[in-house]
C-alpha cells in the first residue's frame, strides 16, 4: 500500500496520504472529485491525492470502440498503477469495468446510481424535435453498438454513424458541424457535467435499454488491502449494488462485451428485483428480450462472519446480505441462460463477426 506522510495537521498528528487514480477527462475528474469529497467528509483525518492518467480508450479516437476489441480500454492503465502500488484506489464508470477483473482486484464500492438511461442531444437547428419527428435519413451519432441496434429497429427512418471522443469533443462535433442531426449520450454523464440543459429527450426502456452498470460509479481496490476495502465500503448503495450485480452476472454469462449489442433494465419494487435483458443483431432486426425477478429480502438478517475475498461478479460488499447478493447473481445467470436457450449465442456470434468485418 502506498503510504506517505504529509505535513502535520494542526494537532501535530501525521496525516496518511491515500492516492486515487482516475482518467484525465473532465467527466472522470468530476466523478473522482465527488468520490474524494464523500471520503473526505467521512474520514477528515485522511489526506487524499488524485492522480490523473490517460488510458488506451482516451488515446485511440479514430476507431470505433467496438472495433478495438480490448475489454479494458478505459481501465487497464489505472489497474496497472494499482498493481504497482502507485495508487490505493481507482474510480471508474462501472460500465467501463469488465465483468471479470484481474486477479487481486475487487470493486470495493458501487455508489448510488445516477439516471442510467440514454439521452438525445439535438443539433441546435433541430430544437423542439424528437427522434420520432426528425426528418428521414437524419444522421444520429453514437459510439455504441447497443444504442445503434435498438434505435435502428425503433426509428428505421434514421441513420446511425460512429462518433468518438469525450463528452466535450462529441458535443463540439455536434454543434460546430452539420454531420449529425443529434447524438446519443448517457444522461448520467451530462448531468454530472452540469449540462442537463442539453438533454432534449430521455430514452425510456421501450426505446433503448441501457448498458450494464451505466450511471453507477465504482471504486476498485486491491483485495489484500482490507483497511482500504473497509474504508470505501461505506460508499456502497445497496439497491445499486444488487441491480448491478444482476446486470454484470447477466453480461458475464452471455460472454458479452462492448463488441456486441447487449442491453438491460433493472428495477427494485416491493422487495423484488426485476431484471430485463436483451441481445440484438447489429441492425436490430433480430433480438431476444426477457424479464425475470427475484426477492431481495435477506434470508438471514443475523450478521455472519464475512470473508472479504468473496466477490459477486467482481464486487465485494460484505455489509450487504450475502443471500441477497447470491440471489441477484443467480437471477442474472438464469436470465442469460434463458436467452441462450432461445438462440442468443447465435445472434451475438453473428453480430461479433459482422462487426469485425466492418
Amino acid at each position: 500500500m502506498s503510504e506517505e506522510t504529509s505535513p502535520q495537521d494542526g494537532n501535530g498528528k501525521v496525516c496518511r496520504v491515500i492516492r486515487i487514480g482516475t482518467r484525465k477527462s473532465q467527466l472522470a475528474r468530476i466523478q473522482t472529485d465527488s468520490v474524494a469529497e464523500k471520503l473526505k467528509n467521512l474520514y477528515p483525518e485522511v489526506q487524499l491525492e488524485i492522480v490523473g492518467m490517460s488510458t488506451t480508450g482516451d488515446k485511440i479516437l479514430d476507431t470505433a470502440l467496438s472495433k478495438i476489441g480490448e475489454k479494458s480500454l478505459f481501465t487497464k492503465e489505472l489497474e496497472n498503477a494499482l498493481e504497482r502500488n502507485e495508487v490505493d484506489l481507482v474510480v471508474h464508470s462501472l460500465k467501463d469495468l469488465p465483468t471479470t477483473l484481474p486477479p487481486g482486484f475487487t470493486i470495493g464500492a458501487v455508489l448510488k446510481r445516477e439516471n442510467p438511461h440514454d439521452a438525445v442531444v439535438l443539433h441546435p437547428k433541430n430544437m423542439g424535435k424528437t427522434l420520432d419527428t426528425l426528418p428521414e435519413n437524419s444522421v444520429i451519432g453514437t459510439s455504441s453498438l447497443r444504442r445503434a441496434a435498438q434505435l435502428k429497429k425503433r426509428f428505421p427512418h434514421l441513420q446511425f454513424k460512429d462518433i468518438r471522443g469525450n463528452l466535450n469533443t462529441r458535443l463540439k462535433k455536434l454543434d460546430e458541424k452539420e454531420d449529425f442531426s443529434a447524438i446519443i449520450l448517457a444522461a448520467a454523464g451530462l448531468k454530472r457535467m452540469g449540462w442537463e440543459n442539453r438533454i432534449n429527450q430521455i430514452l425510456g426502456p421501450e426505446d433503448c435499454m441501457y448498458a450494464v452498470g451505466q450511471g453507477a460509479l465504482a471504486v476498485e481496490v486491491r483485495v489484500r488491502d482490507i483497511d482500504i476495502l473497509e474504508m470505501v465500503s461505506v460508499l456502497h448503495d445497496p439497491d445499486t449494488v444488487l441491480r448491478c450485480i444482476a446486470e454484470r452476472a447477466f453480461l458475464r454469462h452471455l460472454e458479452g462485451g462492448c463488441s456486441v449489442p447487449v442491453a438491460v433494465h433493472t428495477e427494485v419494487k416491493d422487495s423484488q428485483l426485476y431484471l430485463t435483458g436483451a441481445v440484438y443483431s447489429l441492425d436490430g432486426s433480430d433480438s431476444l428480450k426477457e424479464t425475470m425477478q427475484t426477492s431481495i429480502i435477506a434470508v438471514n438478517e443475523v450478521p455472519e462472519e464475512v470473508d472479504e475475498r468473496v466477490q459477486h461478479v467482481g464486487v465485494t460488499a460484505s455489509k450487504i446480505a450475502a443471500s441477497a447478493q447470491d440471489g441477484v447473481e443467480k437471477l442474472g445467470i438464469d436470465l442469460a441462460s434463458l436467452l441462450l436457450s432461445k438462440g442468443a449465442k447465435e445472434i451475438l456470434t453473428v453480430a461479433r463477426q459482422l462487426n469485425d468485418a466492418r
